[in-house]
């Protein structure tokens, strides 16, 4: 079988294989992309983030058609909902966005290969395409980037339909009389709140005692908080130890996080698990080629982001770290950059984490629970959005900026928000950190007004001094 000759071989098209090969191309590189499915995009394009987020968007403004459009004056009449037509929706933005990354590769001279990837060697890569038919690529580097897929949970058999995993949350055919969500982490309650607000009772399990509790443990109260009061139901300390089926009916049996007896058993018609993600490597041959792994599957890399395995790099969700599109982005442009003898790097210490619930969430570096641990002398500065002209004008007044600095030096250690455009006000914040800023330039930096980043400086101002506005 002849060889197709190639500078780079990228394993997956997520967000960390296409940016990889995008900049890589761009510095001078004959690439070549191989993906199991036929549009580049991967999860995160597919049936991650972005289907999420456009669900997200169009059950928030029939939330707010419903709720709150009479207060403001705005008169609607018999409002109601045409669930595939949304469902249509979020499938257009995906497909236009997969093409767009199409037109991207063609303009960049990437090739796209449809198929699946297993190592022959370092540098040899074997392709079944969907035909069937084999195909070897050979590469002086390869990068894997396949990305990660839902963790599974015993006594919970996933079938998509009734009980489903974030990928089939994004695609139910009704609204589920009563969803129970099973991990009370960022998937579980973005699609969570999706279906709430579509009019599904939804309870939300959780093992630990508090929902994403990695999070600053202040602004994670303000969301279970903000979630209660939207009619979300939270079972927290409690594990699910069977999801049995019951004529149309499902029965999920709960028992306490510590104990191993049937507390409780709830009883509805749809389950999401959404218990985390697992790296994704899945008939690689890495086993083949010597590429360690550790306990948990992620594979190890250096600080150049290379596999025990020369010429053979990692990044994204596969490796250890926070499974952020965002971040995958930031290692596939370090590592482009590496190979072409330029200085790549990535900050971990400013990367930013958004949660898309009402209100978002957003948070960038160290939490106050961190700070407490490691003993770190800190300050504090808060402001509510209640103190805010825009939230006030646009009534998203829920939440606050949180601005944690050095005690003594001021610089910006963590920002964490809460509110109406947190993720977006976040990049600030992120950007202060990426240039080592302390509060005080945040504070002293003329923000326009009336906006919601009006908080941050008045958090940022609080830090070292005292707020204006509050």
């Amino acid at each position: 079988m002849t060889e197709i000759i190639f500078d780079l071989i990228v394993i997956g098209a997520g967000p960390g294989g296409y940016v990889a090969a995008i900049k890589a191309a761009q510095l001078g590189s004959k690439v070549v992309v191989i993906d199991k499915k036929p549009l580049p995009g991967g999860t995160c394009l597919n049936i991650g983030c972005i289907p999420s987020k456009a669900l997200l968007n169009t059950s928030h403004k029939y939330a707010e058609a419903k709720t709150q459009y009479e207060s403001l004056g705005i008169q609607i009449e018999k409002i109601s909902l045409d669930l595939p037509k949304m469902l249509a929706n979020k499938d257009k933005v995906v497909s236009d966005l997969t093409k767009g990354i199409a037109f991207l590769f063609k303009k960049n001279g990437i090739t796209f290969i449809q198929g699946s990837a297993e190592f022959l060697t370092a540098d040899s890569i074997k392709v079944i395409t969907q035909t069937g038919e084999d195909q070897v690529y050979r590469a002086k580097n390869v990068i894997i980037a396949t990305g990660s897929e839902p963790a599974s949970l015993p006594g919970v058999e996933v079938d998509e339909t009734r009980i489903v995993s974030s990928t089939g949350a994004l695609a139910l055919a009704a609204i589920p009389t009563h969803l129970i969500v099973i991990g009370g982490g960022y998937i579980g309650l973005e699609l969570g709140s999706v279906w709430a607000r579509l009019g599904a009772k939804v309870t939300v399990v959780e093992f630990l005692d508090r929902i994403v509790p990695m999070m600053d443990h202040e602004v994670g109260t303000a969301l279970h908080k903000a979630l209660v009061s939207q009619g979300i139901d939270f079972k927290l300390q409690q594990k699910v130890l069977k999801v049995e089926t019951k004529s149309k009916m499902l029965e999920v049996s709960l028992a306490a996080a510590t104990g191993v007896k049937t507390a409780e058993t709830l009883v509805c018609d749809t389950v999401l698990l959404a218990t985390g993600r697992r790296p994704y490597t899945k008939d690689l041959g890495l086993d083949k080629i010597g590429v360690q792994t550790d306990a948990r599957g992620f594979i190890t890399v250096d600080h150049t982001y290379q596999t025990s395995c020369p010429g053979v790099y990692a990044i994204g969700d596969v490796i250890p770290g926070a499974m952020l599109a965002h971040k995958a982005e930031e290692e596939g442009v370090a590592v482009a950059e590496l190979l072409a003898g330029k200085a790549g790097h990535v900050n971990y210490k400013a990367i930013p984490a958004v949660i898309f619930t009402s209100p978002e969430v957003a948070t960038v570096g160290l939490t106050e629970e961190q700070l407490k641990e490691t003993q770190v002398e800190y300050s504090i500065g808060k402001f509510p959005f209640l103190a805010n002209s825009r939230a006030k004008t646009v009534h998203e007044t829920t939440g606050f900026v949180k601005v944690l600095t050095d005690k003594v030096t001021d610089q910006i250690l963590g920002v964490h928000i809460i509110g109406e455009q947190a993720g977006n006000m976040i990049a600030e914040a992120t950007l202060a950190m990426e240039f080592h800023a302390c509060a005080e330039d945040i504070a002293r930096t003329c923000h326009a007004h009336p906006t919601f980043s009006e908080a941050l400086k008045e958090a940022a101002l609080a830090a070292f001094d005292k707020p204006i506005n509050v």
